[in-house]
């Protein structure tokens, strides 16, 4: 259902977590916010699809709109969960090549607080790039979840049994609570 009130885009990316997003937006709507739900292309084969557009009440955009199909209600803050290593780098480099990096792309210039819960394991965490790109994201006021009391990096290939723990709410809180980003 949408809710009225504050607009949070959902930016779910491809990772194990993602076919859980909804429970993300339950969250949030019982938050009180209107949830528009942004998927990479990769990630629409990690959710269902009808069920969270019948459960935000609002299509899942993957692509850009074509001309003349209406716009989405602006975003008055960003969550990008479950956010992947590749995500993360392209955010950082400004690359938009997709619908969802687009929008990522011009939230920072245009003011609008983002929220960035990874999903990565911790030899990519580890890597310079990751880490440079982190950096470079704090550095322009993006909110990276990672670290200690944060999203802690899994070892490889043990991510799937951190799915039902990951920390959804983590995000949420970060655009939730007076004094943060809203």
């Amino acid at each position: 259902m949408t809710q009225s009130g504050k607009m949070l885009y959902i930016v779910v990316c491809a990772a194990g977590p993602a076919g859980d997003v909804g429970r993300l937006v339950e969250l949030a709507q019982s938050e009180g916010w209107t949830i528009q739900l942004i998927s990479t292309p990769t990630a629409l084969n990690f959710i269902d699809v009808a069920q969270l557009e019948q459960q935000t009440g609002r299509p899942v955009r993957s692509q850009y709109r074509n001309p003349g199909e209406p716009r989405s209600s602006p975003a008055d803050a960003i969550i990008v969960a479950p956010a992947t290593y590749n995500t993360i780098n392209k955010f950082a480099l400004g690359i938009a090549d997709t619908y969802a990096l687009g929008v990522l792309s011009e939230a920072p210039g245009m003011g609008i607080p983002v929220v960035v819960l990874p999903f990565v394991n911790s030899v990519l965490a580890s890597r310079a790039p990751f880490r440079r790109s982190v950096e470079t994201l704090r550095a322009e006021g993006v909110r990276v979840l990672l670290g200690p009391g944060e999203f802690e990096p899994h070892p490889p290939h043990t991510g799937g049994a951190r799915f039902d723990t990951y920390p959804w709410q983590l995000a949420l809180s970060e655009v939730s609570v007076p004094g943060k980003l809203l």
